[in-house]
């Protein structure tokens, strides 16, 4: 898509669907000072055959949105029904038939301060969106000095604009040591996830990813990973803590989540991890993901919602 339609390109917002240029949020909105908002980043996917674009566990992530915004004290006047149909609304609207991504939000409007419940509004930003790290065979990664956010000082389950701080500073430290990404550990020094996105490693075809206690966000992408790799691909699958040694010592490891897709690692700080010869396992998942998302696969048809 050419980059003028990108910036003119249509949002809901506050009850209309409008160019994104004329959503205007007050600079001494509560959102804007404090980053009070939960939000949801939602794919999509283009089935060329098909003429259709579906969204990815909608309903799971409008889900987890509504618990956001009830764990951060909103008082949120928007329904699931309402919810749905805006998000589909917009999509419709710019007529993308392509794979995109889609930022819903719930941000807390007005003149309040960071304590504030009320008001609540909301803006839904599609955007077309291809693969994360194209035409590479995956990313370079550090362990961050940073300590991930834990459930005694602002809890990583709640998906809020807030909390990515944490994730914009382990970020901002793998960018300056010259990697791709980071994994920050958690208050008990284990691996937590990444900046926006979970970690599994592979050892001797075993999958394995932290546990929701080790301080992470119940991550929709983990719990699919989870599923259809113990359903479909009879894989062994442990959810327990990992220590920075079995990190290092893994086989294949891989990033996941909405934005990062399946993404490998193939340096972990000095350690290398030769996917050339490994990340069968990683190649596994990504065909099954790719082939569900597009709806390819009819054992996961309920996870899928037709735009069109």
């Amino acid at each position: 898509m050419k980059n003028s339609m990108v910036k003119n390109r249509l949002i809901w917002f506050k009850g209309n669907i409008i160019p994104v240029n004329d959503a205007k949020i007050n600079v001494l909105a509560p959102t804007s000072q404090f980053g009070a908002n939960v939000f949801e980043g939602i794919r999509c996917y283009w089935n060329k055959s098909q003429n259709q674009l579906f969204a990815f566990r909608l309903e799971d992530h409008l889900t987890r949105l509504i618990s956001s915004s009830l764990l951060i004290g909103f008082d949120s006047k928007y329904e699931f029904q309402e919810l749905k149909e805006a998000f589909i609304d917009v999509i419709k609207a710019n007529n993308y038939k392509e794979d995109i991504a889609v930022r819903q939000t719930l941000f807390l409007d007005g003149f309040g301060n960071w304590s504030s419940k009320s008001p609540i509004n909301m803006f839904i930003a599609p955007i077309p969106k291809g693969r994360p790290y194209p035409n590479r065979k995956g990313v370079t990664c550090s362990v961050s000095s940073w300590e991930r956010i834990h459930e005694k000082s602002i809890s990583p389950k709640i998906k809020c604009g807030a909390n990515y701080i944490n994730s914009r500073m382990a970020q901002l430290e793998a960018i300056k040591n010259k990697f791709d990404t980071s994994v920050l550990l958690n208050k008990q020094g284990y691996i937590s996830e990444g900046p926006g996105s979970c970690i599994f490693i592979v050892k001797n075809n075993i999958l394995t990813t932290p546990p929701l206690e080790a301080s992470i966000l119940e991550s929709i992408t983990r719990d699919t990973i989870i599923k259809f790799s113990k359903n479909d691909l009879k894989l062994i699958v442990l959810e327990k803590n990992i220590t920075k040694e079995e990190l290092y010592d893994s086989d294949e490891i891989f990033l996941c989540g909405s934005s990062m897709e399946i993404t490998s690692i193939v340096k972990i700080d000095n350690y290398e991890i030769n996917c050339d010869q490994k990340c069968k396992v990683t190649k596994r998942i990504r065909k099954l993901y790719f082939q569900i998302v597009r709806n390819k696969n009819i054992n996961y048809q309920n996870w899928l919602t037709p735009i069109y």
